[in-house]
């Protein structure tokens, strides 16, 4: 490798911090989101999502059935430079109907931030994306919000992360008062206080203290949140956690930060702590090897695909993570599944919706390949030889039904959404094993379908019925010699989209008698 090209690989891997945030909805997000940019320079005045028929919306929620909601339904990746960092965000669902589109993109992801409502503590969403992340191994960062309104004490939220999730904490900064009691917080590692200023909270001071005994507190908090806020640090410098890097970059210990989204509190302390801990792009396992970020030659996975991001313009967008080497405009690559090269001469950068053409991206970037119709999700590009990443997982769907097409004459129309939504992952689609082929979707959660419905009108001009139909699991089928006559009773036996035998049942008994009589079969939640 030339010197030159190694030093510049190494540089920008090195300033590189990719990650997700993952939360329950109405957590707030979306909220923190903006703020992010918003220190970064990346908007000028951050969206809001209060309620559904707000004016404004929020700067990663591009879709139209997303503002009519006010929530998230697609992934978005946002970029921008803070400290001499490039933060890359995944935004990610906020709906819980979406897990499917946020497993698959917490993949991209060298770390997680956790958002937890200081009043609501774990919520089940949070516990689900939590699960993925800690599989994988990756550093969570924790930001508790809303410390604007009542909420819980921070040693019972504390408490709760490790009942609930298995993970010891540490609080980087500590609150002083909650809700109309809120006047700060105090920063444990750099002996500093947060202070909002009037009554309105409109400004905030940061004030360098000796410790948090200094007077200066006691002074603009008052005597009680000053006792309260010593008595509350001494017990945690005696009974707590210590801050431990490699137990962090493990994740089996989340550092904790307090702070209110909505009023900016807090969130720039998260953000400079965030970047100093957090890691850069980690190296990636293929099927040949374990691939380095440093490595001089490019390769990448596609872990989503979203059609009509621009709807003047009907475009297919692969979105890429870069995994090594330097990825520059029009360069030729192995597409590995199709075995051919191809050249990338249209990727583009994201904002939500706003995207400029790139010129060059490094390991940790997302970028977004115009797509003809030839990725498809897991697809590896590479310059590496013929190694490809792991497969990104497919999830069980829990919700099905069969689709009829109101007018005959939109067949063409209807295929084509029905292919590319697939490809999308927003469903999944099984092929019946009997004579006549029938089509049955399958989604993680209702709302897909309803999206699935408002854009197959809406993008592809086709209206469309759906039929629920009574199963509740899918479980994939691993057996040389299958004998679809055992899948009739409360079952059904159908083919995915790679023609594995998929047996869909109508309730855990049917399952169940389905795994006694068939002890051959291997009975998988997802695809093998």
């Amino acid at each position: 490798m030339s010197t030159n090209l190694e030093n510049d690989i190494k540089q920008e891997v090195e300033r590189r911090r990719t990650f997700a945030i993952i939360s329950h909805p109405d957590a707030g997000k979306t909220t923190l989101t903006e703020k992010l940019l918003l220190f970064g320079g990346a908007i000028r005045l951050a969206g809001t999502v209060k309620a559904r028929k707000a004016s404004k919306h929020a700067t990663s929620d591009w879709m139209e059935i997303e503002k009519q909601r006010g929530i998230s339904v697609t992934s978005s990746v946002m970029q921008f430079d803070y400290l001499g960092h490039r933060v890359n965000i995944l935004d990610t669902p906020g709906h819980q109907d979406f897990s499917e589109d946020t497993y698959r993109t917490l993949t991209a992801a060298d770390s997680a931030v956790m958002l937890i409502d200081v009043a609501k503590g774990v919520e089940a969403q949070t516990i689900k994306l939590f699960q993925v992340c800690r599989k994988r191994g990756i550093p969570i960062f924790t930001f508790i919000n809303k410390l604007d309104r009542e909420g819980r004490s921070p040693f019972e939220l504390m408490e709760e992360l490790e009942q609930v999730l298995g993970i010891r904490s540490v609080p980087m900064n500590w609150p002083i008062g909650m809700g109309r009691e809120l006047c700060g917080v105090y920063d444990r590692m750099n002996n500093q206080v947060e202070l909002f200023q009037g009554n309105d909270h409109s400004k905030i001071e940061v004030r360098k203290v000796e410790d948090y005994n200094d007077p200066i507190i006691r002074e603009m908090a008052g005597d009680f949140l000053h006792d309260q806020l010593t008595g509350e640090l001494e017990l945690l410098d005696v009974a707590g956690d210590q801050f431990d890097y490699e137990k962090v970059s493990r994740g089996e210990l989340t550092p904790i930060f307090f702070g209110s989204a909505v009023n900016n509190f807090g969130v720039q302390t998260f953000l400079e702590n965030f970047l100093k801990l957090a890691p850069s792009p980690t190296p990636r396992q293929s099927t040949e090897r374990l691939v380095e970020p440093t490595e001089e030659k490019f390769s990448g996975y596609v872990f989503k695909i979203q059609a009509n991001m621009n709807p003047a313009h009907r475009d297919r967008i692969a979105f890429l993570r870069i995994c090594s080497g330097r990825f520059e405009r029009g360069m030729s690559v192995k597409h590995v599944r199709a075995g051919k090269d191809i050249k990338l001469s249209q990727p583009q950068q994201f904002l939500a919706q706003d995207r400029d053409i790139v010129e060059s991206a490094y390991p940790g970037d997302i970028i977004g390949l115009f797509d003809p119709g030839i990725f498809r999700i897991g697809d590896t590009l590479s310059q590496a030889g013929e190694l490809t990443f792991d497969e990104l997982p497919t999830f069980s769907p829990e919700i099905f039904a069969k689709v009829t097409v109101k007018n005959a004459l939109k067949h063409k129309q209807y295929q084509k959404g029905i292919d590319q939504l697939t490809e999308e992952g927003t469903i999944q689609v099984f092929h019946s094993t009997s004579g006549f082929d029938e089509i049955i979707l399958g989604v993680v959660g209702q709302l897909q379908f309803e999206v699935f419905e408002y854009r197959m009108k809406g993008e592809y001009g086709v209206d469309i019925q759906l039929h629920r139909m009574t199963y509740q699991f899918a479980r994939w089928l691993v057996d040389d010699k299958i004998d679809p006559s055992k899948f009739r009773i409360n079952s059904v036996l159908v083919k995915d989209k790679k023609d594995n035998y998929v047996a869909l049942f109508e309730n855990e008994y049917a399952m169940r008698t389905a795994i006694e009589k068939n002890p051959t079969t291997k009975f998988l939640e997802m695809a093998p």
